[in-house]
């Protein structure tokens, strides 16, 4: 059932939204030139990769994310436009518009066996974890987050998410984990050291 409503939701927003898609397009070209979009191997169901698709919001080159976060960047990424291309994503079963959001594949062999369950589901545009705090949260309470929804999942929880979305987005908080940088890589997890 939640991917009939993932099919029909993200066609109708495919087609609904051709005419904004269109115009960030455009936008996106005068402000930013080429590439017009972002794309980056990340970690779906089961582990499995797929590329990612959003519009690109940083020029390339070195230094931190801040400093290449444009001002139409950051526009984007504020009012969560930069996600919308994301809707392919769903519509080829890549991802879901609900749940823990698709991290690099090469965070992989860094979680513990139970942060690895985040992968029992597709991957969303939205989650619990967005919704509760976005890049504000450490990675620990992102994953118990993203466990969470794991084990409550249903379009019940889903449709509250989405409309908790909204909320989210009109409030712009939470963006960036701090003024310099978007997030920090997760590392993994460090062993405890004994006494």
């Amino acid at each position: 059932m939640k991917r009939a409503v993932d099919i029909i939701a993200s066609s109708l927003g495919l087609i609904l939204l051709a005419p904004l898609l269109a115009s960030l397009c455009i936008l996106q070209y005068l402000k930013m030139g080429r590439p017009l979009f972002f794309r980056q191997i990340r970690a779906g169901r089961g582990g499995l990769p797929f590329e990612i698709v959003k519009f690109r919001s940083m020029q390339a080159g070195s230094g931190s994310d801040a400093a290449r976060t444009t001002g139409w960047g950051r526009f984007l990424r504020s009012t969560s436009l930069d996600e919308l291309p994301e809707l392919w994503n769903v519509l080829r079963g890549e991802m879901s518009l609900v749940g823990p959001r698709p991290l690099p594949t090469e965070y992989l062999p860094r979680y513990s066996k139970e942060q690895a369950r985040r992968h029992e589901v597709r991957p969303g545009i939205t989650g619990w974890a967005q919704v509760n705090g976005r890049n504000g949260l450490t990675w620990e309470r992102q994953f118990e987050l993203d466990l969470w929804y794991v084990e409550k999942k249903s379009l019940l929880l889903d449709f509250r998410i989405l409309v908790q979305t909204l909320y989210t987005v009109l409030r712009r908080k939470d963006i960036n984990a701090s003024e310099t940088v978007t997030r920090h890589a997760f590392e993994g997890n460090v062993p405890k050291k004994e006494s």
